[in-house]
Order: C-alpha cells, then sequence, then structure tokens
C-alpha cells in the first residue's frame, strides 16, 4: 500500500486536521473508564505541536444522532484528558464546520464529536468539502472507522490539499500488510468465534492464503460436524456444514489444513459452576457441549505455531472466561508469545485473553480496529485507506 505519511511531511505554519479515534468508555457520570485511544493519539497530535503546526483534532464518540449534540454526545471530558496527557490547554469548538474560530501555530483544539454533523455517516460531499477548507493537511489516524465511508474518514481525505496517514494508521497497515500481504511462511490464522456466518467470508479468503487455518468455538464445532464427528448440543451452525466442508477439501487440495481437534472440554452447562471433563473428539455424548479444546489439541496447535512464520489471530478458541474453560486460549497465547513468528492479533474477545493471560508485551502487534481488522482479513477495500492511496501521488 502506498500512502503519504504524516512523519514526512513538512508541518510548520500548516492548519493540520486530524481524524482520531477518541471513543472511549464512559460511566453513568460520564467520567473516561479507560483511556487508552486517548493515550494512543497523544503521539500524532504532539509531532505536530512540535512541528509548528495550528492542530484541530476531531472524533466520533458513541452512536448520536445527526443534528444535535447530547451531554453524553460531548467529547468535552475527552478534552480534558487530553489536555492532562498533553500538559496545554485543549479548548473544545461547538460550532466548528464553518470555521469562525481560530487555532495558532503550536496549538491545540478539539472539534465536537464529528458524527453530530448532519451527513457524516453518509459521507456528504457538501460536507467534507467544507471540512476540508479548513485545514492544508488532513491526517486520518483512525483505523478504527477506516471501514467507515464517512465525511471525516473518506470524503476529505478526497478534497484536502494533502491527505495522510498518521502513525497509528500507518503502523496499523504496516503490521497488517506483513502479515497478509508478504507473510514469512508458515502463515497460520485463528479464526474463532460463535458462528460461521458472522466470520464465513474472513474463513473463505483466510483459507486461500493461509497454510493453517485453526478453528475455534462454535466455528470448530461447524467444521467437526462437517468432518462427521459427533459434537452433541455444542453450539454450531448446521446449515453451513457444506460451506466448511468446502473451505477443508479446497485447503487439503492445495496441501495446506483446518486442523480439527482430537480432544476437547465438554460440560452439560456453561456457568462458572460447571465441571469440564475432557474427551476425545470422537466421543462427545449427544448431552455435551463443547466449550474448548482439549490438552492434545492445544499442544498439537502450539506445535503448528512453534514452526509458524507469522499467525494472524482474532478469537479464543473457548470460553477463557471461565478457567475450567480457558486452557485451550491459555496454550495458544502462550504459545504464540513464545513464537519466533510475527504475530498480530485482533477484536475485543481476543484483547481480553491476551490481557487475561497476560501476553500483551510478546504479541508483534494488536490490531485496534475491531470491525475495520475483521474487515481487511476479509480482503475487502476499505474506504479510508483507499481515499489515502488515491492521493499518494498529489
Amino acid at each position: 500500500m502506498q500512502f503519504k505519511r504524516l512523519t514526512d511531511l513538512d508541518l510548520r505554519g500548516k492548519r493540520v486536521f486530524i481524524r482520531a479515534d477518541l471513543n472511549v468508555p464512559q460511566d453513568d457520570s460520564l467520567a473516561i473508564t479507560d483511556d487508552t485511544r486517548i493515550r494512543a493519539s497523544v503521539p500524532a497530535i504532539r509531532h505536530c505541536l512540535r512541528s509548528g503546526a495550528a492542530v484541530m483534532v476531531t472524533s466520533h464518540l458513541g452512536r448520536p444522532t445527526e443534528g444535535t449534540v447530547r451531554p453524553e454526545d460531548s467529547l468535552a471530558p475527552i478534552a480534558a484528558r487530553l489536555s492532562e496527557l498533553l500538559g496545554v490547554p485543549v479548548p473544545l469548538v461547538v460550532d466548528w464546520v464553518d470555521g469562525g474560530f481560530k487555532v495558532e501555530s503550536g496549538k491545540v483544539v478539539l472539534l465536537e464529536n464529528c458524527r453530530c454533523n448532519k451527513g457524516e455517516k453518509k459521507g456528504d460531499d457538501e460536507l467534507a468539502r467544507r471540512m476540508a477548507a479548513l485545514c492544508d493537511v488532513y491526517v486520518n489516524d483512525a483505523f478504527g472507522t477506516a471501514h467507515r465511508a464517512e465525511a471525516t474518514t473518506h470524503g476529505i481525505a478526497r478534497h484536502a490539499p494533502v491527505a495522510c496517514a498518521g502513525p497509528l494508521l500507518s503502523d496499523e497497515l504496516d503490521a497488517l500488510g506483513k502479515a497478509l500481504g508478504s507473510p514469512r511462511r508458515p502463515l497460520v490464522a485463528i479464526v474463532a468465534g460463535s458462528k460461521v456466518s458472522t466470520k464465513l467470508t474472513i474463513l473463505e479468503s483466510l483459507s486461500r492464503k493461509v497454510d493453517q487455518l485453526i478453528v475455534g468455538g462454535g466455528i470448530a464445532n461447524t467444521f467437526m460436524a462437517a468432518a462427521g464427528l459427533p459434537i452433541g448440543r455444542s453450539l454450531a451452525e448446521l446449515d453451513l456444514v457444506d460451506q466448511a466442508r468446502r473451505i477443508m477439501e479446497e485447503m487439503n487440495a492445495r496441501g495446506a489444513s483446518v486442523p480439527l481437534p482430537v480432544d476437547v472440554v465438554v460440560a452439560n452447562e456453561l456457568s462458572a459452576q460447571a465441571r469440564g471433563n475432557k474427551v476425545s473428539a470422537e466421543e462427545v455424548r449427544a448431552d455435551d457441549m463443547i466449550l474448548d479444546i482439549g490438552p492434545r489439541t492445544a499442544a498439537r496447535l502450539g506445535a503448528i505455531i512453534a514452526e509458524a512464520g507469522t499467525v494472524v489471530w482474532n478469537g479464543p478458541v473457548g470460553v477463557f472466561e471461565y478457567d475450567q474453560f480457558a486452557g485451550g486460549t491459555r496454550v495458544l497465547a502462550a504459545s504464540i508469545a513464545l513464537s519466533s513468528a510475527f504475530s498480530i492479533a485482533g477484536g475485543g474477545d481476543t484483547l481480553a485473553a491476551i490481557s487475561k493471560f497476560g501476553v500483551t508485551d510478546q504479541i508483534g502487534y494488536i490490531s485496534t480496529g475491531g470491525g475495520a481488522f475483521l474487515e481487511f482479513l476479509e480482503g475487502k477495500t476499505l474506504p479510508a485507506v483507499e481515499a489515502l492511496e488515491l492521493r499518494a501521488a498529489d
């Protein structure tokens, strides 16, 4: 992928518009409960300030109704936290689309919740042009919204004098490109979740690229059923066994594979009190629910990961929230952490598992993208990234 990078530009005296991802969780009193995304946005802002730019930053927050700004929609708490992190005042500008505010070189302002502007989510071109008129340089530093063709993620990039990627977006695209564009082999993908239907296109896309496709959760149960293994009362989508079987057959035909469980952990119910029983994959009973992979399977998958050149991870392979069903995900997390492979992981449950098992610092790259990460895995074109690529030669 070719795109301009913020760090390569001369910003002195320029008006810089940064689309960040400051969509942080808040409690009922609107106090920020996790400022990770705000802290992650600081490097781009600080770089622009040190370069002598006049800096404008905006983001979405929550799911506001366009045309109104309710108290819970306001970026006021984010402005206060950003000011603390940067060590400089960060005024909040409410009505900003048509200008009417000033920001001096070396200063920064936060522009109120961009999704409160009418036409933002639909990518209204007139709105995008008005926003583009505010700046000399547009910076997208919000990978989490890169799959959205909105005015501040896609439209403004087409009309601003210069459009580039900030460090967060650049790092994300570099990592994803390294993992999927030119991976070190063998390439191993771990895709797990409750339903095949929600990740079918991801599975189909990856099945054509990877050497080993490890499946987990309800997805693995569907693949097991497709292979003729008993799954009892386990979560599965039996109407998709044909698609699962086709993926396995196509991978086998080119010398790749979907390594299915040889043993599993089952229970009669899903609860914190449920007793987990380890059984062979051929011995799952009619009233059993498969809630994790077994130790022999975990060891086999760990060996595959140990030999990998690249690992892409999306989804825990068991109900890791309960310790009795967390063994498989724990082993895979440790295997990835110890592997010499380049690893990239994404998805909310995956990040929670990485945190629980203490391997955050041993994962090559942790994607913050959520939906954008999944769509990249599917092979889809991300509108915000495409807009930057089209402007690369300008």
